[in-house]
Order: structure tokens, then sequence, then C-alpha cells
């Protein structure tokens, strides 16, 4: 791998990221509309905060592999 496909790889896992991070923050401001005025649809509300869990997931994923640990 060459470094400017490093440097466009790296580009889209940014893109990507940005992406996740706006959707997991819509689902969150959903999950709180729903919570404040009450609603009994309890199963939605679970599956929301369960996609949430799962973008979360996908957003660390993104972020280890942008950021890779290292051992000193």
């Amino acid at each position: 791998m060459n470094i400017t496909a490093a440097m466009d790889e790296s580009e889209v896992l940014h893109v990507e990221l940005d992406v996740l991070r706006r959707e997991h923050r819509e689902l969150d401001e959903a999950i709180q509309a729903l919570e404040a005025e009450g609603s009994r649809d309890m199963l939605t509300i679970r599956r929301k905060k369960k996609e949430k869990l799962a973008l979360k997931d996908r957003i660390r994923m993104i972020e280890d592999r942008l950021l890779p640990d290292i051992i000193a």
C-alpha cells in the first residue's frame, strides 16, 4: 500500500466517522424526545437504543483503525 492509498483510506474513514457520529447524535435526540413525551412504545425506544449502541461500536472500531494502540 502506498502513501496515497493510505491517505485515501484515512479520509474515507474520517468521513464515515463523521456520518456515524451524526447518526448517533440524531438517535440520541430521538430517544430523548420519545422519553420526554412519555411514550409508551418501549419497543421502539429499545430498538433505537440498540441501534445507537451498534453505531457506537462502529464508531469505536473506526477510531481504533485511525489511532491504533501503541505499546511503549
